[in-house]
């Protein structure tokens, strides 16, 4: 069986680490078959996709609309390295999840706008709710809406990229998840994260501008009260269908 690519953004080491484990444990994937690249410090490595079941991309601290002289060192090699996959994904269907910064790099590809005017939302527990196409999607079959969803971004799509299907919707960010084609999915949400990942990942970025850090018990005791089976099942979803 090929294996899935998973590349990681988080320059923290223990962030990344969690990260890694939560979607082995949620997707019910077997570390054997993964392909883990921690793009923060490595290369790319110079395969074809084809050789992989799918490409599923963790999120990360940097926006890719920030200006070219705001980003970091690290933060533009990791966009460079993400985007650079993107041509060959989206003309060749390749099975792809994108988890929150990783809608941000479709939209871009795709000529969508992305940016921080509208939508952003606080590390939270979001209620989402599907779409008409979201409720005849394979990847969203089983999920009872509405569900939670676990968010925390600075930046959001701002309009539906062109081919894109609308799957998922929130009161604060219209644009949960889409699809472009048949098997390039993004979500805005964490579909990895629960109640235990968001409390190290509010730990780990109190200071990083996503909330006030004065906030952080209470957001983590509201994190712990949130549901994560609906993201866990958009990622098992994923491995089995093509795995």
């Amino acid at each position: 069986m090929k294996p899935f690519l998973i590349l990681q953004l988080r320059p923290e080491e223990e962030a990344s680490d969690d990260e890694f484990r939560a979607m082995l444990e949620k997707g019910g994937l077997e570390e054997g078959r993964t392909q883990r690249v921690r793009l923060e410090r490595e290369d790319l490595p110079e395969t074809d996709l084809g050789a992989y079941a799918g490409v599923i991309v963790g999120g990360g601290p940097g926006c890719v609309s920030d200006r070219e002289d705001q980003k970091s060192a690290v933060e533009k090699r990791i966009e460079d390295a993400v985007m650079s996959l993107m041509p060959a994904v989206t003309a060749n269907d390749v099975p792809f999840l994108g988890c929150c910064y990783g809608i941000g790099i479709l939209a871009h590809h795709l000529g969508a706008q992305v940016s921080k005017d509208r939508y952003s939302e606080p590390v939270s527990v979001a209620r989402a709710t599907l779409t008409e196409a979201g409720r005849a999607d394979p990847l969203l079959a089983g999920i009872s809406e509405p569900f939670d969803a676990f968010v925390g971004h600075k930046e959001a799509v701002q309009e539906l990229p062109p081919g894109c299907a609308h799957l998922v919707t929130g009161k604060a960010c219209p644009f949960q998840m889409i699809r472009y084609g048949k098997n390039v999915y993004a979500t805005q949400f964490h579909p990895e994260a629960d109640g235990d990942v968001f409390a190290l990942r509010i730990r780990i970025y109190r200071d990083k501008g996503y909330f006030a850090p004065q906030d952080a018990k209470r957001l983590t005791a509201e994190a712990r009260l949130g549901n994560p089976g609906a993201g866990a099942a958009i990622l098992r979803n994923f491995v089995r269908r093509y795995g």
